[in-house]
Formats: structure tokens, sequence, C-alpha cells
């Protein structure tokens, strides 16, 4: 059986980033047997231990440069500065999976949510609930495809 992993990131009280744990709510009331999740405010280095035993894995974020209403692409394991910082980036995960493991991280994907506010303490806006709903509409139909 396919294992799914959907990693959403991202702080719920700084208003639109808190997509990427919204998206999880969301996928979690389908109740699939192959899909597990995960929330947290940002990716560290411990979590490369996270990603074991999984055939795909989906980042989640909320972004203010993506394409609207989402973006969905191919990460790749990557050294890159963030790995040294407190918050990694998903493809510098990978790498420390790669490093940790010494095999190749599961094949990964990052869905970023256009987002538009992000100061501490603002609810979620209009325009990012809207995409949210595109954005959860497109992975329902995509997780059913997945059995």
């Amino acid at each position: 059986m396919h294992k799914l992993l959907f990693f959403g990131y991202g702080n719920p009280s700084r208003g639109d980033d808190a997509l990427g744990p919204l998206l999880i709510e969301r996928i979690n009331q389908y109740k699939l047997p192959y899909l597990t999740s995960l929330v947290d405010m940002q990716l560290m280095v411990e979590h490369a231990a996270d990603l074991t035993g999984y055939n795909q894995v989906v980042f989640v974020d909320a972004d203010v440069a993506c394409k609207i209403p989402f973006e969905f692409s191919e990460v790749f394991a990557s050294k890159d500065d963030s790995y040294t910082s407190h918050a990694v980036t998903p493809a510098a995960l990978l790498y420390t999976f790669q490093q940790i493991y010494r095999c190749p991280p599961p094949p990964s994907l990052l869905l970023r949510i256009r987002g538009y506010s992000f100061e501490l303490g603002d609810r979620l806006s209009k325009q990012a609930d809207s995409n949210l709903q595109a954005a959860s509409t497109a992975i329902r139909q995509w997780l059913l495809q997945c059995k």
C-alpha cells in the first residue's frame, strides 16, 4: 500500500501563515488509511526522522511569491544554509535525511498556497481562505487517485 505523509507547517498566530496546518486539518477529515499527517510551526533537522517509511512526502506551506491560488513543485535534496538554523527548507530537510540514513529520501512535493497577511495576530485573509479552498479541492482529488 502507498504510504503518504503530508507535512503542513506555519504559525497559526500569523494570519495566512496558518495555511499549511489548515490544509492538514482538512485532509485529516478524509481518514484515508494510507495518509499520515504532521503539523509544526517550522521544519527542523529533527524532522528528518519523521520522513522514514513513506513512499512520498508532501510539504505544505504558505507563500507570498507563488502563483494564485497554489503551486505544486517537486523538491529534491539540496544542501543550503538553512540546515544550520532552527528553520530549514524542505530541500535541506531531504538532504539531512540523505546524510543520516545514507539512502535517497522519499520523493517529495511542495504545495505552496498563496498567502497575503502574515503579521502576528492577523486572521486568515479572505483571499487566502479562497486559495485554501482551491488547494483543498485539488488535493482531495489527487489523494483519491493515490490509493
